[in-house]
């Protein structure tokens, strides 16, 4: 899943102002390993992420867990691959 695009909005032009801090949610089935293979994810976009601002959110059933991270958004290349990267990994089912 990437960021929609807008035909409106040019694709070198943004509603974001960067650098800016940027809520990313992620929704993937609770298993060993979900949170730090995450996390990982988030350093090699953003090396001054700080993991001890992950939310997390188990489903009623307990079979899913949500993630929100927030990290530094420098550009809107970096947020698309972050977000490429993100919902191709094997834990992740979905990322908004």
């Amino acid at each position: 899943m990437s960021i929609p695009s807008n035909p409106d909005i040019p694709h070198n032009e943004s509603l974001i102002v960067y650098p800016s801090l940027f809520p990313i949610k992620v929704m993937g089935v609770k298993v060993d390993g979900i949170v730090h293979a995450i996390t990982s994810i988030a350093h090699q976009f953003d090396p001054t992420f700080d993991a001890t601002t992950i939310e997390l959110r188990e489903s009623k059933g307990g079979n899913y867990l949500g993630i929100t991270l927030h990290i530094t958004a420098t550009s809107r290349a970096q947020l698309d691959e972050l977000y490429r990267t993100l919902s191709t990994h094997p834990m992740v089912k979905v990322v908004l």
